[in-house]
């Protein structure tokens, strides 16, 4: 007996360990891929310049260059979150990375505007299917509770990326704007083996596909009462609310803020210091945004990211002085990209396993419709001389209502938890 009993904690533990091993490694290599987003989601916004010189685009054309790779996004979001509740996490983020991979390095040999565009559009494919997977495998592998958690540190990677891309801008790179976009190529081609060799499939995955096979047509029915059946339908609209308008500020300031920077009379080194700045302030803002959701009452969380992200917009608009514009990208990214990562790590709370990627699929693909509209509409306003401080400004209430949503979202998953 004494036998039998001292073996029990001992396989417990090595149970445990194989665990938290498995966690710690789909975490590590969703963050990679996480990075490797980042640095594509900013290499546009730090080729503008030179790739606006080199192609002869103006300045609407480059708002269809922008909004072509998000575009790209939403058809992406949406097909990868379906097929991953269907063939798996793993195959289908395998697959965009390779996607994304393969027409970064094509972007790159684009020749004018109709083969750029093709080859964003391609790229946002790619992008916008790992975006679901890697919420999904990361949310999956740590469980209940350390979702939320395991979403923010895995989501640190965009900002990262991001801020890598805008050092290739800082060291004086940008002379080059092709330089960046095989950079944010070639990376993920080398990081395929590292996914296929070691990325372990969602355990939750694998036991709702064991206990449901057979059941194709009882799976199908299931997405639409996922999504908006059982008391799912108001969380949804919510989600797509805040997605919408959150995704629109982050993804104009990806895109234009460098041109505009330029155009205010900084050079193009100074600009590729703020978006440094701004994806620091990104990454910093991920964690610890990450950190006080669980912490924050409801309305306090809401109104410190929307409320920061108002004042921070306002800055960039304003701000004349190099300083000044560091602290107010800084800002911006804090707050933006952070209020993202926190929509992110939110969405797989309110969702069953069998449609949990369907569910930020279609959140995300809504997101990335705000994310196309927002430097199409900054690119127009900017044809009609508004200036910077007009674009930045007239975000303002669709930023409000996200931060209602937010608030609602919160309330809804504190009731959810307990």
């Amino acid at each position: 007996m004494k036998t039998a009993s001292a073996e029990q904690p001992t396989e417990h533990s090595k149970v445990t360990c194989a665990a938290e091993r498995r966690t710690g490694l789909t975490i590590a290599l969703c963050f990679i891929v996480a990075v490797l987003e980042g640095i594509d989601f900013q290499a546009p916004g730090i080729a503008a310049p030179g790739m606006a010189q080199a192609l002869h685009l103006d300045k609407l054309q480059m708002g269809w260059m922008f909004s072509a790779g998000i575009l790209g996004l939403l058809p992406g979001a949406l097909l990868g979150g379906w097929l991953a509740d269907r063939i798996g996490r793993k195959r289908v983020l395998i697959a965009s990375v390779a996607l994304f991979g393969l027409f970064s390095i094509a972007t790159a040999h684009a020749w004018d505007l109709h083969s750029l565009l093709g080859a964003r559009l391609l790229t946002g494919v790619g992008l916008g299917a790992a975006l679901p997977n890697l919420i999904a495998l990361c949310s999956e592998a740590a469980g209940e509770r350390l979702r939320g958690t395991a979403v923010s540190l895995m989501y640190c990677g965009v900002p990262l990326g991001a801020a890598l891309a805008a050092l290739v801008g800082v060291i004086g790179f940008s002379a080059d704007w092709t330089l960046v976009y095989y950079i944010g190529g070639l990376l993920p081609l080398l990081v395929l083996p590292l996914l296929m060799a070691w990325l372990p499939e969602s355990a939750a995955f694998l036991d709702r596909r064991d206990r449901t096979q057979g059941l194709s047509h009882a799976a199908k029915a299931s997405v639409t009462q996922g999504l908006f059946g059982q008391g799912t339908a108001l969380t949804t609209l919510l989600l797509w609310l805040a997605y919408f308008f959150t995704l629109l500020v982050v993804y104009l300031l990806i895109s234009w803020l460098p041109t505009l920077l330029v155009g205010q009379g900084f050079s193009r080194v100074q600009a590729s210091w703020v978006m440094f700045s701004l994806q620091i302030g990104a990454l910093i803002g991920t964690l610890a945004l990450g950190v006080l959701m669980n912490h924050l009452r409801p309305l306090a969380m809401a109104l410190l990211i929307y409320l920061g992200l108002l004042i921070a917009l306002a800055a960039l608009g304003m701000a004349e002085a190099f300083s000044s514009m560091l602290l107010a990208g800084f800002a911006a990214g804090m707050f933006a990209t952070g209020g993202q990562g926190v929509l992110y790590a939110l969405a797989p709370l309110f969702y069953r396993t069998e449609v949990r990627a369907t569910g930020v699929g279609t959140a995300v693909a809504v997101g990335r419709l705000g994310a196309m509209s927002g430097p199409l509409v900054a690119g127009k306003m900017l044809a009609l001389g508004t200036g910077a401080a007009g674009v930045m400004l007239a975000s303002a209430p669709g930023l409000i209502a996200a931060g209602v949503a937010l608030y609602c979202l919160f309330v809804r998953s504190r009731r959810a938890l307990d």
